[in-house]
């Protein structure tokens, strides 16, 4: 029968081990660091950005957190053996540029080399977030950051529903609400933050109400008021990102104005009838509202919602894409929509994507952001700068 010892030595045989001066070269010229010590060792204390996988899961789960079975990795637990065994099972996984770090944690941290305390979670929140965690593109760096942004809605209605309720779920820290209306019965088609008991109720507090049930991890903050060129600076101020649901183009070009003034990134949504558009207005990276619509239409071209009528799903469609992109955004991920235009067309179920571009007439933007004075829609929409 083989001793421990003996499998350690075997282990060590069919291995590459590389002292902790050698892995913090290879680290800093691009390798991974996987750490496979259990996840109190870890919460104490680990190299900074390393990939956190405990020794006794990482056959299960290694394939899906490291993809690339051609990218360097250095493999360390607190002393070198549990690391030595991880790189013998990642080479029989197929990892073709695998090593372990002799002496381990342990000696990194002895030699004064850099590590730090990981952000942590909590037992509840690594529960309610499992699902996030196990993607490698978020785990518990990206939810962490997901708890610490700020996300303002336009609107509590159709759009703010479903996105507000996503992004709640999702764990974003704080997410502020602005509507000055109240819940109404014909609401409830297509505004599903409402229910049938709050019918008179200010649509903020129905909001708040069901995203703190949802998730208590959220702080909703609450602004029962009309959006202006009195009050938007201040209620924008210090939000990440902004979630436009409005349904009216006088605030559309407000929070236009606004949002290329201070840099904030919007997410705008617009539904009509069976069809709806989203796109990502980043005034420090490409196109605003302005670029795509640079004056109003007049108003008998464009009718709202309550005139023209929309399909109940509609919103709740688009505005679950707002929440996409905003998390997007927050944790940088794939391609967004900054400069694109995602149409839907509900009758044939079609999804089309069409490109923005800057118009070079557009004197709002964020290069001018001393110039931009915030004013209310007056008749056509005279450029918002002071001349």
């Amino acid at each position: 029968m083989a001793s421990y010892r003996d499998l350690l030595t075997a282990a060590k045989a069919r291995i590459t081990e590389v002292d902790t001066a050698g892995a913090e070269q290879r680290i800093a010229a691009g390798a991974i660091a996987l750490d496979v010590r259990e996840p109190d060792e870890f919460d104490a204390g680990a190299m900074p950005d390393a990939v956190h996988i405990a020794r006794g899961h990482l056959e299960s789960q290694v394939e899906s957190r490291l993809l690339n079975k051609n990218a360097p990795v250095v493999v360390y637990c607190a002393a070198g053996a549990r690391s030595a065994f991880a790189a013998q099972t990642l080479q029989e996984l197929g990892y073709t540029d695998v090593v372990s770090m002799a002496g381990g944690f342990g000696k990194w941290k002895d030699e004064g080399r850099a590590w730090r305390t990981p952000v942590t979670l909590s037992a509840e929140q690594r529960n309610r977030y499992m699902r996030h965690l196990l993607l490698p593109e978020v785990g518990v760096v990206g939810q962490t950051k997901l708890l610490n942004s700020k996300v303002l809605m336009l609107g509590a209605g159709g759009l703010g529903s479903p996105a507000a309720m996503y992004l709640a779920a999702a764990g974003i820290g704080t997410i502020g609400i602005v509507d000055m209306d109240e819940v109404d019965a014909s609401n409830l088609q297509r505004q599903i933050l409402h229910n049938i008991d709050r019918i008179g109720d200010r649509k903020v507090d129905s909001a708040k109400k069901t995203l703190t049930l949802l998730n208590p991890d959220v702080n909703v903050v609450t602004y029962d008021t009309r959006l202006d060129a009195s009050n938007i600076i201040d209620i924008i101020s210090g939000y990440d990102v902004i979630v436009d649901g409005a349904d009216n183009f006088p605030s559309r070009y407000l929070l236009n104005d606004a949002s290329v003034k201070l840099g904030i990134p919007v997410v705008h949504g617009s539904i009509f009838r069976f069809e709806g558009m989203v796109s990502v207005f980043h005034p420090l990276e490409g196109p605003t509202y302005r670029d795509m619509v640079p004056e109003p239409p007049p108003a008998e071209l464009a009718p709202s919602c309550a005139e023209a009528g929309v399909l109940g799903v509609l919103p709740g469609i688009v505005g679950s894409i707002q929440a996409l992109e905003v998390i997007k955004l927050l944790l940088g991920l794939g391609e967004g929509l900054v400069g694109r235009i995602l149409t839907i067309d509900t009758t044939d179920m079609s999804f089309r994507t069409f490109n923005l571009r800057p118009d070079p007439d557009n004197v709002v933007t964020y290069a001018n952001r001393d110039r931009i004075i915030i004013k209310e829609l007056d008749g056509l929409c005279a450029p918002g700068l002071a001349h």
